[in-house]
């Protein structure tokens, strides 16, 4: 499994009765196909899966599976707060075909260090994927450290990690214990290229799903060690990565879906729709700048 380089963690687009809008999913799916997205992930964080009823999440990826057909591997989004419901999910998604599984560590519960290393050891024996581990504090309450990662990596289900800490600190830990069988992925678009250039073999990306070809290409040039391309094409992209951290992910990326034909801007709640204002206007601008790429129309 060789899950590296531009991975689009996607959103899901709902219709206007809050239904899935798997038209647009499609829609969605083959934008980042075309736009040369190297993996993807369906229902992560950015997917809103937390707010997916069980018979969705299996109509979601099996729909992904189906309409990707083996071009880049699906990963599927399995992380629970609970090691045995991790379990189960992660063996869902294997069974309706998902490559591999990308586990969050537990949020709310604030397992210790033997706790997480535990944990992703049981979903790695029991789950039928290979795994890749996710670290994202912020959303956790929990912070899976790198001497804890160093005593996972051996694990042969056990592909890498999506680390979105962007701290130098991290980055460089990070980038020390990747290997050719256990990759670190970045998980944050605005440090995305820094931490290619150190070692990152690549990133699971918000902005991607909206600039795909953009993205690849700061991809492409930063795990090459192109320093100059890689500086170019993060400073064409920042803007539009600016702007998208005006409000949680994945209101805003959700925000500009319909300029791009790629169904609607509603997010479920708990979250809500991006309001008009000077936020949304900055959105657009952003995006338009890139219109000289085939990303934006």
């Amino acid at each position: 499994m060789d899950i590296r380089g531009s991975i689009c963690a996607l959103v899901t687009p709902f219709a206007a009765d809050g239904s899935l809008d798997l038209a647009a999913f499609g829609s969605l799916l083959d934008h980042q196909l075309a736009g040369g997205t190297q993996a993807l992930v369906v229902a992560g964080s950015t997917g809103e899966a937390h707010m997916l009823e069980h018979d969705e999440f299996d109509r979601l990826l099996a729909f992904a599976v189906e309409r990707v057909a083996g071009r880049v591997p699906v990963v599927a989004g399995t992380g629970e707060a609970g090691t045995a419901r991790t379990v189960a999910l992660t063996r869902r998604a294997a069974a309706l075909g998902a490559d591999a599984a990308l586990v969050v560590a537990p949020y709310y519960v604030r397992p210790t260090q033997e706790g997480l290393r535990r944990h992703f050891l049981e979903v790695a024996e029991h789950g039928g994927l290979p795994l890749l581990l996710y670290n994202v504090p912020t959303r956790t309450a929990c912070d899976l450290l790198p001497e804890t990662v160093a005593l996972l990596r051996d694990h042969p289900a056990i592909l890498g990690i999506k680390e979105a800490v962007a701290t130098d600190e991290r980055i460089g830990a990070l980038a020390e214990l990747a290997r050719p069988d256990f990759v670190y992925l970045s998980g944050d678009d605005g440090t995305a290229g820094k931490a290619m250039l150190a070692g990152a073999a690549g990133t699971i990306s918000v902005v991607a799903n909206l600039v795909p070809q953009a993205f690849r290409a700061l991809c492409d040039a930063a795990v090459a060690g192109d320093r100059a391309a890689a500086a170019h094409a993060h400073e064409r992209l920042d803007p539009l990565v600016q702007a998208l951290n005006c409000a949680p992910n994945p209101i805003a990326v959700k925000a500009m879906l319909p300029a791009l034909g790629l169904g609607s801007a509603r997010p479920r709640l708990p979250l809500v729709e991006l309001a008009a204002g000077p936020e949304r206007t900055r959105l657009h601008e952003a995006l338009a700048a890139l219109a000289s790429l085939t990303d934006v129309a």
